[in-house]
């Protein structure tokens, strides 16, 4: 049984593994299909505060990440197929390897998607 799983490792995701993770909560993040989120496609971030050049996206999440698994954040590279909620808990997690695993607490912070208008210049 887990503490606490978080699903999703962009930067919510990674900032909330972060967080648990001070709070010596051992928290389990899992990756989804793109780790490290829409950023690790992103060359220049020039809106993230506390870097007065742009940075790398693919570095920043990286370096997200490494914050993270420092703290003592496990991570698993597998994406989440179906969640059982329980009031109370526990909730049950089912992962697409197969594997099911059961949580106190779940963060769900899986982000969002580009839509594609189709123009050539996108």
């Amino acid at each position: 049984m887990q503490n606490i799983i978080i699903i999703g490792s962009g930067a919510a995701g990674l900032t909330a593994a972060i967080y648990a993770s001070r709070a010596d909560l051992a928290p389990l993040l899992i990756t989804g299909a793109l780790p490290g989120g829409l950023l690790t496609q992103t060359s220049d971030v020039e809106n993230y505060p506390g870097f007065p050049e742009a940075v790398n996206g693919f570095e920043l999440m990286f370096k997200f990440q490494q914050q993270a698994e420092n703290f003592g954040t496990t991570i698993k590279s597998d994406t989440a197929e179906k969640v059982d909620l329980k009031a109370g808990g526990p909730h049950t997690l089912h992962l697409t390897s197969g594997e099911v695993i059961e949580t106190k607490a779940l963060i769900i912070a899986t982000g969002a998607s580009p839509r594609w208008l189709g123009l050539e210049s996108e």
